[in-house]
């Protein structure tokens, strides 16, 4: 499987251009995950936002499946060189999508231990509004 489409790498890498941009009321530019990669026999997921300029450091939410997702780096190339039991390889989730910036994911999956147990979270909006913590700029 393409771990990265065109269409994907466009995006990603318009991110990373604008990633030090400031909006009018100077709020740093908070882009949605582009991409989500897992691994189909583990919780191992990363959501990246950006490419950098070398075409393989994505910046994104990385969760190995140890209960403490965080922000940083990580290469396209390791990922697709990951080999899992049973012949299978990491994968990208063909029908991800997200409305919710990147410190929303950071904040609910920090808070619900796992990028897996967040995006269950951020599917259900009666569970973010009663939650403020779950917000940006929440508690």
């Amino acid at each position: 499987m393409i771990l990265l489409t065109p269409d994907d790498r466009f995006a990603l890498r318009a991110n990373d251009m604008f990633r030090d941009v400031y909006d009018t009321k100077g709020e740093r530019f908070d882009p949605s995950p582009v991409l989500k990669l897992f691994s189909p026999v583990g919780a191992a997921t990363w959501l990246a936002t950006e490419l950098g300029e070398d075409g393989d450091t994505l910046f994104g939410l990385a969760d190995l499946g140890f209960g403490c997702p965080e922000l940083g780096s990580f290469s396209l190339a390791e990922i697709a060189s990951i080999r899992l039991p049973f012949g299978l390889f990491i994968e990208r989730d063909v029908s991800f999508e997200s409305v919710h910036p990147l410190t929303v994911w950071l904040e609910t999956a920090r808070h619900a231990g796992s990028i897996l147990a967040a995006e269950s979270l951020l599917r259900r909006p009666d569970q973010i509004e009663s939650n403020p913590g779950l917000s940006p700029g929440g508690g």
